[in-house]
């Protein structure tokens, strides 16, 4: 039987980075099976969907190249891809466990469920359901519909039974039926819960591999329970481990944004995030832009190839050796059994590392165009197509070099794009190197004389006018280089310096020091 696996987000949010793995998971074993991967929204809790969220579902998934064989747009053979679209299916199922008996309407009132469960906890036995309303005859079951009793509609476990899985993560895993409760199914009005909508859901689409998050191994004993009351192929099982948060055990999670802030091998994202996002005025502090959610990576401008390369070795590796991957290496290489048990950390630092390692194998044009869009979006450019301004952000680009890990990195060199008046200084370091270095004044004001009288402003000449002067009074580099940086970049380290001076050019260069000195007390 082909493959086919499936991923079903439910759109109360953004996508969580945790289950964009989960779902890369499901795309590459569809893939390398050449088998079918269907994208299905599971949206029948209607009190917590958010309509806007189906939205930054579907574009994480089409921002990763990860397509979808079935989905929203693109329902295949077994009907829509809605889960609130496939009532009529939950109906006939519904009625099918009813008829055959293996399903029951509970008319148990909650709070006597309640009391039961609470009796069992304090006499540490386990929990089962009673089962009075078996003892309804059907006269009565209509009688006490009609009376608008309100009920639920359990699944009757068979007790005799055990349920049995070999896992390709967890190995054999085997439950004790007589030890489970009746779970609900369904509600009164035959609106299905999540376990049943999905089994119903997995049989009619024929799914053959679910892998999903380990949390779910507790529904699995259900769902097969379930699968053979439908009479469902039962599809084979992945628990993968979920992804920690950097530096713990713990899972990660959107609602521990402000905690991660504090975490030294988080705040590296959080940082860099502030930094781009700020740029473009975008508040970093939304929750669906933190590092937890895709969507923060797409606004930062990070490569896809990266984050899946990053999101594909969490959990799993095709070696000991073996770290960068291409989007087809993976699809090639990727098996189930290697994915490993315990939870896995997002790592920072080689998220960040294979961020530029992917943006090192981009073509310049490529960079260009990427990088191109961030300064347009943060007003640093106007016309993205003059010739002239993509001449000239090349030339940043190819001097920032290694710098430029990710497209908003491009910030990290805004004094190249901003306006004089517009410099960010570095305070700390300004007072250091100039304000109070004894004679950096009267250095800076004969660089300045100096570099406006250069025949030529070139990186050549410009090295040799500034040796010439640290020759002449018998200084070291350290002693003019990061002050005349900071005079005319704001930053005190940034990249080569005599290519910085040229691509600023002479007179950007000229106004940022006469602006610089005219603004240090006694200097004028």
């Amino acid at each position: 039987m082909a493959v086919r696996t499936r991923f079903a987000p439910s759109p109360t949010g953004y996508m969580h980075i945790g289950g964009m793995r989960t779902a890369l998971f499901n795309w590459l074993w569809a893939r390398r099976n050449r088998g079918t991967f269907i994208l299905r929204i599971d949206d029948t809790d209607q009190q917590r969907n958010m309509d806007e969220a189906l939205g930054p579902i579907l574009q994480a998934f089409r921002w990763l190249g990860l397509d979808w064989d079935e989905g929203p747009d693109r329902p295949g053979p077994n009907g829509p891809c809605f889960q609130s679209q496939r009532r009529h299916l939950y109906d006939a199922a519904l009625q099918r466990l009813l008829t055959d008996g293996h399903a029951y309407r509970d008319f148990e009132p909650a709070a006597e469920t309640q009391r039961q469960r609470e009796e069992a906890e304090q006499q540490k036995r386990v929990y089962v359901s009673s089962r009075q309303s078996l003892l309804l005859s059907a006269e009565q079951i209509q009688q006490q519909l009609a009376a608008g009793q309100p009920c639920v509609i359990r699944l009757k476990v068979p007790r005799e039974d055990r349920v049995v899985i070999d896992d390709h993560v967890r190995g054999r895993v085997e439950w004790d039926c007589s030890l489970m409760p009746d779970p609900v199914i369904a509600r009164s009005d035959g609106s299905p819960l999540y376990n049943f909508a999905t089994v119903v859901d997995d049989g009619a689409m024929e799914i053959t591999h679910v892998i999903r998050a380990e949390e779910h191994l507790s529904n699995t004993p259900i769902q097969v329970l379930l699968h053979r009351a439908l009479g469902n192929s039962t599809p084979e099982w992945a628990h993968i481990p979920y992804v920690a948060a950097p530096g713990s055990k713990e899972k990660i999670s959107k609602r521990k944004i402000a905690q991660y802030r504090k975490n030294p091998q988080f705040q590296k994202l959080f940082e860099l995030g502030d930094a781009v996002l700020g740029r473009l005025g975008v508040d970093a502090a939304a929750d669906a832009l933190s590092p937890v959610m895709v969507a923060y990576y797409q606004q930062v401008g990070f490569i896809p190839a990266g984050v899946l390369n990053a999101l594909v070795r969490i959990g799993w590796s095709y070696d000991d050796q073996t770290e960068i991957l291409s989007l087809d290496e993976m699809i090639t290489k990727f098996s189930l059994e290697r994915v490993i048990r315990s939870p896995a950390g997002l790592d920072p630092d080689k998220l960040i590392s294979f961020q530029s390692h992917w943006m090192h194998q981009l073509s310049v044009d490529e960079k260009l165009e990427g990088c191109l869009q961030w300064l347009q979006r943060a007003g640093l450019i106007t016309d993205a197509g003059d010739p002239e301004v993509r001449q000239y952000v090349a030339k940043v680009i190819d001097l920032a070099g290694d710098r430029l890990r990710v497209y908003g990195d491009i910030f990290s060199v805004d004094e190249f794009f901003v306006a004089d008046d517009a410099l960010q200084m570095d305070q700390k370091n300004f007072e250091k190197r100039v304000l109070n270095a004894t004679g950096a004044v009267e250095l800076l004001r004969q660089v300045q004389q100096v570099l406006s009288g250069l025949p030529e402003f070139t990186a050549g000449p410009l090295h040799d006018a500034l040796q010439g002067i640290l020759q002449q009074r018998g200084l070291k580099p350290g002693d003019l280089f990061p002050a005349l940086r900071l005079c005319v970049s704001g930053r005190a380290q940034g990249a080569d310096l005599f290519r910085t001076l040229e691509l600023l050019g002479r007179e950007k260069v000229d106004r940022r020091l006469t602006g610089t000195l005219s603004r240090i007390p006694g200097a004028t």
